[in-house]
Parts: C-alpha cells; structure tokens; sequence
C-alpha cells in the first residue's frame, strides 16, 4: 500500500529542504505547496503536499517534523515568498535560506526582456524598412547565454545591438550578473561582486534594471547564501515538471491524498515494489 503521507521513519538523512508550489488547475490561483527533500545521493523525497501558501499553514507543517530531522536540515531552498521564508526561519532558525538563483534570473532577465520589447518598438518606427527587416528572428539570440549562441544567432544579435546602445549595455550587465552566479564560490565574495555590479547599473543611467535593484536590496543577503554550496530549488522544479505531466496524464489530481499517493509512486515506485531478483 503507498503512504497517504510521509512515514519519517522511511526518509534517508538529508540536509536540503525544498518548498515551492505549483497550480492544481490551469488559470487559478490555487496553490499547492510541494515539501520536498534531497538526501546526500541525490535522491528526491516527497515529504508533504499543503493545501495553501501561508505562512500559518507552512509554519505548522514544518514545527510537525520530528526535532531530531529538523536539527539536520542545513539549508532551506525556495523562491521569494515571504510566507515560506519567515516560516522557515521561525522554526528552522539554523538552516540557511536560499533564495533559488533560478528565480532570481528570471526576474533581472525579465526586466531586461521587457526593455528590448520597449526598444524594438521605437526602432520600428524610426529605422528605415531593410534595417528593420534585420531585426527579426532576434528574440531567441537576445534571450540565450552568450555561450550558447550560434554563428548565425550571433549574427542576429549584433545587428540588434548595433542599433541601441543602451539595449546592449543592458544585454551585457545580464550577462556578467549571471557569471557571478556561475562563478563565485563564497558569500563574502558574492554580495562584494553584486553590489559592485548594482553599482554599475546605477552609473550606466539604465532604468530597466529598477525593479530588480529594489528586489535586491530586499533579499541580497538570502540570494548569496547561494554561493556557500551552490544550491538551488533546481531539484524542486525537475519535481514540478513531473507533476505537469502527472496532472495532464490523469486528467488533473485536485485531492491532495490522492496526489500524495500518486507523487510518491512515480518517485518511489521501482525502488520499493520492483521484484526481488531471482537466481
């Protein structure tokens, strides 16, 4: 029979605890919030499904774990919901708090997306029509690493960047804020690199970058705790893409036991029930 929730004394030792959420039905607000933890192999745990994201309801699961599993838990991974975070540091007061580098990419990568938006616009109208015919196919190009382009995507790029300087200051500050991420192995270092970086915006005159510059000076100091051990919610969001097929493939799921159930058979399903091997 498979667990309608988690038996603690079945869950490997582990250290990282993930929480993040995912939507039920399609174009509702309805969030579920999925508990997850990564043991020392890797492995994925499914530790608890909530019904809603708030902090009382986030805050009593988490004071229900056994004293001896939460004196374990070093680091707590997930995105900026405050809820998640006060609650985490009330009850896990040891544990760091990550703020998921994945999630904070999206939001200086948005920022940056919606000013080449903003400058496409007002390049359309005062270019002549062959330079505009240059600037299509450019969103992909604009929007992948640097690292990752093709001769010819780099092609499409240049031309666009040719045109607006401040679009390819802009493109280019994205792009050393993700080698910090990448590259930067302490947390010292990572908040001197990011400030250092912030600074530069603020000398460049760039307005599109305000919006991540006010969330940084809210959540500097969890987004660098990033760079201790390089962990992320990576593992919590490889789990949310399988719940997507999940929900597709059965139709939706909307009890949460049933879902519980079904989760912990898709992660757990071969390991606990494959046929014992026989000579």
């Amino acid at each position: 029979m498979v667990e309608t929730a988690i038996d603690w004394a079945t869950v490997p030792a582990f250290t990282v605890l993930g929480l993040d959420e995912i939507a039920l039905k399609k174009g509702h607000r309805a969030y579920v919030v999925v508990i997850t933890a990564q043991d020392s192999a890797g492995e994925l745990h499914l530790l608890a499904l909530l019904p809603d994201r708030t902090k009382a309801t986030v805050r009593a699961w988490l004071a229900r774990i056994p004293a001896a599993i939460r004196r374990q838990i070093r680091t707590v991974c997930t995105d900026m919901w405050e809820a998640y975070v006060t609650a985490a540091e009330e009850v896990l007061p040891h544990a760091a708090i990550v703020i998921d580098r994945f999630h904070v990419a999206q939001h200086y990568h948005n920022d940056v997306d919606t000013f080449r938006k903003q400058e496409l616009t007002r390049l359309r109208k005062e270019l002549p029509q062959p330079a505009v015919e240059g600037l299509k196919h450019t969103l992909w190009p604009f929007r992948k690493r640097a690292t990752n382009l093709e001769p010819e995507e780099q092609d499409r790029l240049e031309q666009l960047l040719a045109h607006s300087p401040d679009l390819e200051e802009a493109y280019h500050l994205r792009e050393e804020l993700t080698n910090i991420f990448d590259t930067t192995r302490a947390k010292a270092a990572g908040i001197r690199r990011i400030r250092a970086w912030r600074q530069k915006v603020v000398a460049s005159g760039l307005t599109c970058f305000a919006p991540f510059l006010k969330l940084l000076d809210t959540w500097l100091d969890r987004i660098a705790n990033y760079f201790r051990h390089h962990q992320s919610s990576g593992f919590v969001e490889g789990l949310n893409n399988k719940l997507k097929v999940l929900k597709r493939r059965c139709y939706g799921i909307y009890n949460l036991t049933h879902l519980f159930q079904r989760i912990t058979l898709d992660l757990e399903g071969y390991r606990r029930f494959r046929p014992t091997p026989t000579h």
